[in-house]
């Protein structure tokens, strides 16, 4: 796989990581600021993000299974 490819995979695995656990803090610790949304609204909310951040665990782990060679730390290859 070229490396930025990799690397873009990577990074949008990362960043919906990202989403998913802010998703899951802000929801936890601030469940006031939800406005009008039913209580079946946030539990669907809390699983969505549940399963993002699962899914995200999968790519990564699934880019780091079968591109082992290619996770140079997020070294750009154009320098």
């Amino acid at each position: 796989m070229k490396p930025e490819l990799f690397r873009m995979l990577k990074s949008a695995a990362e960043a919906d990581k990202s989403k998913a656990l802010l998703t899951l803090e802000i929801m936890s610790e601030n469940a006031a600021g939800i406005g009008d949304h039913s209580t079946a609204d946030f539990w669907n909310n809390a699983n969505e993000a549940l399963e993002l951040l699962a899914c995200t665990d999968d790519r990564l782990a699934a880019l780091s299974k079968y591109f082992p060679s290619e996770d140079l730390s997020n070294q750009s290859t154009f320098f």
